[in-house]
């Protein structure tokens, strides 16, 4: 029963944050929003026994991603008439892709609850969903995941490269000139004659 409530609050919490996600002013408040529709599904994944998936929706997304996102919408000057405008015209759209989510959602319910399937297969208390998964992950997929691993990685290299621009006004400090410097390079004495009353 205790299940059940946190879930439910967790599931009210994601759906008003996920709206006002969209309807916020400003963009900011709406990536904040965001954040927290990302925590609450993670904690929703952690009542479900998906505890990998839900780290790694909180490292991943809330941690790299959501940060990215909130720099950038804070260093751009947003246009919000614009962004209005296209809200209204996106909208039609919008509601029939919603519209066609939701119908597949409630079918995957009904399906679940009423349907006639196989039942599910009991699951021992010392289950792990994460031994499961890199059990699968590093013996069936295992090739798939190095070439993910390999794409990513050249992907790594091809942004540094894109990125690096050598200044030729930059200025640089090298340590090692810095200590070979000699006191008879750095430092000279002048002999001035007294000065007289």
């Amino acid at each position: 029963m205790f299940e059940t409530a946190v879930f439910y609050a967790f599931a009210a919490v994601l759906l008003v944050s996920g709206v006002l996600v969209i309807t916020a002013r400003n963009p900011v408040h709406g990536v904040l929003f965001l954040v927290l529709a990302f925590f609450t599904a993670a904690g929703i994944w952690l009542l479900l026994g998906a505890e990998f998936l839900a780290i790694a929706l909180v490292i991943v997304y809330v941690g790299a991603v959501m940060v990215l996102f909130l720099f950038v919408v804070m260093m751009l000057d947003i246009n919000l008439e614009r962004v209005r405008l296209g809200f209204w015209r996106n909208l039609p759209l919008a509601l029939v892709v919603g519209g066609v989510m939701v119908a597949e959602m409630i079918y995957i319910l009904w399906e679940r609850i009423y349907g006639v399937g196989a039942a599910p297969r009991p699951i021992g208390a010392d289950h792990s969903n994460t031994k499961a998964l890199g059990r699968v992950l590093y013996t069936q997929y295992a090739y798939a995941f190095e070439i993910a691993a390999v794409v990513l990685l050249v992907a790594i290299i091809a942004a540094i490269a894109l990125t690096l621009r050598r200044r030729k006004d930059s200025r640089y400090q090298d340590p090692a000139s810095q200590i070979r410097v000699r006191r008879a390079e750095r430092v000279r004495l002048v002999s001035m004659p007294a000065e007289k009353e």
